[in-house]
């Protein structure tokens, strides 16, 4: 039988490298793999469905699956992240817990993004501070890239940043309380006095929530053509099959003892720390492994009003995937 010949859309990491050089082939098909930023990958894909395989951002599949829209998941998560560093105030604000932010003014690149996502469900859950009761401020350079377009209940106070200023800048210069979202505000990379992150601890932190909640976050997911699924049922299967095939490898070479593989002196010990809170596979794919996690998301995106249905992990995923 004829290969079917693939074009996949999705970052490189150690867990994804085998299938782009090759070492890893997924059954019955010949990947052509594109590198590309994930505000652009995500778009393309979200919009216009101009690849055929695609890493994809969690929070939005669960969105346009409940409208219906044609795509089809496979449960394999290239990035996960907790997000507890990713919570940015201005250091004259008054803001000492998660409760302070309570009336405050709170930075987001894209209200919808995954990363606020959790963020946002994280300090609902934990520390009872719904969406509602802060106001929020959208903007920046990804703000103008969106996949997909969204109606937020009139309880969200929503406003939009002019494009000219920077979320983060703005925090540090005191024009905004708080800032959330995926990436580490170059104001406080470059060590600006007005900007501290809300927990400074947030290993501790994110260790703790881990251990209270089973969670680890989930931020991306793994999208195919629905078109190209109905017309070949093996295909999610095989790509599911061959992601864990790279995971399993990039595992392996990450433990290998004779010389580091990445430049982290205390990588092996790191490692073993990881896997003493997490198990041998802290980075697990397979519906079974994330059910929590992904019925988790799926109520964040619901109760926020950025998904239309509450979807259970099973309306993710085809059925022949639904026992992985």
């Amino acid at each position: 039988m004829a290969k079917l010949h693939l074009t996949m859309a999705c970052a490189e990491y150690d867990r994804t490298r085998p299938l782009m050089d090759g070492t890893v082939k997924p059954e019955g098909v010949e990947l052509n793999c594109i590198q590309l930023g994930w505000e652009e990958m995500f778009y393309r894909m979200g919009r216009f469905r101009e690849f055929d395989v695609s890493e994809f951002s969690c929070s939005t599949y669960t969105a346009l699956k409940g409208r219906g829209e044609d795509l089809v998941g496979i449960p394999v998560f290239p990035s996960r992240m907790f997000r507890h560093s990713c919570i940015y105030v201005h250091t004259g604000s008054g803001i000492a817990k998660p409760q302070d932010l309570k009336g405050r003014r709170v930075g987001v690149p894209k209200y919808h993004m995954t990363a606020a996502v959790w963020i946002r469900g994280m300090l609902h859950d934990e520390y009872a501070v719904a969406p509602q009761d802060m106001l929020w401020f959208e903007g920046g350079e990804a703000a103008h890239v969106k996949e997909v377009d969204h109606h937020l209940p009139p309880s969200v106070r929503k406003e939009q940043v002019p494009g000219t200023k920077v979320l983060g800048d703005m925090v540090a210069a005191g024009e905004l309380d708080a800032f959330v979202g995926a990436r580490m505000p170059k104001a406080f990379a470059a060590g600006a006095p007005g900007i501290r992150r809300l927990f400074p601890n947030y290993r501790e932190a994110e260790k703790a929530y881990f251990q209270k909640t089973g969670l680890f976050p989930i931020m991306h997911v793994v999208v195919i053509r629905g078109d190209l699924a109905r017309q070949h049922p093996w295909l999610p299967a095989s790509l599911y099959n061959a992601f864990c095939r790279a995971k399993e490898a990039a595992y392996q070479r990450m433990a290998e003892a004779g010389a580091l593989v990445h430049a982290l002196p205390w990588l092996l010990a790191e490692l073993e720390e990881t896997k003493a809170l997490m198990g041998p596979d802290p980075w697990p794919y397979g519906v079974a492994a994330n059910r929590k996690t992904l019925e988790t998301l799926c109520r964040y995106t619901f109760d926020e009003g950025l998904a239309p249905k509450r979807l259970r992990a099973e309306d993710m995923f085809p059925e022949n995937l639904h026992q992985t």
